[in-house]
This record gives structure tokens, C-alpha cells and sequence, in this order.
């Protein structure tokens, strides 16, 4: 049982570093500008699923955002067309920010599952050695 809690508990710390590393790959790509004739970066957004009978959650792909962006007028910029527009990425860093603090936190009360979870097992080592 404990042994499950940590496998368990371990997989979603996977899915939850892989979800911060989307989001913050994101917000750092929000001012990403791009030639009007290709596509703007695209925010991830991590899928995850169950596992099959209780082996934890794992990480089944990603999904991208809409490669169309946005076009921004900003004739100063060196990938600007001859109408000065650059293709720029439809993120929004409300929607990213509330994304990242989710992640976060299902981290972190993951890794408080696992450490509670040793703990237990090494107190049960400890009562076979008395």
C-alpha cells in the first residue's frame, strides 16, 4: 500500500514538473515574434491521463495552441513585413500564471505524499526491529 502511494504520488510529480515546464515555456515565449508568412509560437498545454488500475497518471501528450497567433503592428521589428506586422503568439499570461501556481502546487502536495509515505515505511521497518 505504501509502495503504491509513492509510485502513485511519484508519477504525478512527473505530469506536474512536465505541466510547469509547458507553462513556463509559454510565458517565456510571450513576446515571441514571428514573420507574418509562418506560424506564431504556440503555447503547450500538457494532456494527462489515468493509468490503467491505479498505476498513477502519466503524461500523454501535449496539445498545441493556435499556431494563427496574432498580428501586431510593430514596424521597428526586424521580421516585420512590408505592412510592418509581425505574427506574435495568442497567449495569455492571467490564464498561464494560474496554470503555473496549479502546477505548482499539485507538485508540492505530491511530494508531501511521498515524503509522509517513507516516513510511514520506515516507521513499520522500525517496529519489525524491536
Amino acid at each position: 500500500m505504501t509502495f503504491d502511494a509513492i509510485g502513485i504520488a511519484g508519477s504525478a510529480l512527473t505530469v506536474h514538473r512536465k505541466w510547469l515546464d509547458a507553462a513556463a515555456d509559454n510565458m517565456a515565449n510571450i513576446n515571441t515574434a514571428k514573420p507574418t508568412d509562418g506560424p506564431a509560437f504556440q503555447a503547450r498545454y500538457v494532456q494527462a491521463v489515468e493509468g490503467a488500475g491505479n498505476s498513477g497518471v502519466y503524461v500523454a501528450g501535449a496539445v498545441y495552441g493556435d499556431a494563427e497567433g496574432r498580428l501586431v503592428h510593430d514596424p521597428a521589428n526586424p521580421l516585420a513585413d512590408a505592412e510592418g506586422y509581425v505574427r506574435m503568439p495568442d497567449i495569455d499570461m492571467g490564464a498561464q500564471m494560474g496554470s503555473l501556481i496549479m502546477a505548482q502546487r499539485g507538485y508540492q502536495a505530491n511530494a508531501g505524499v511521498v515524503d509522509r509515505a517513507k516516513a510511514t515505511y520506515e516507521a513499520a521497518l522500525q517496529i519489525g526491529k524491536s
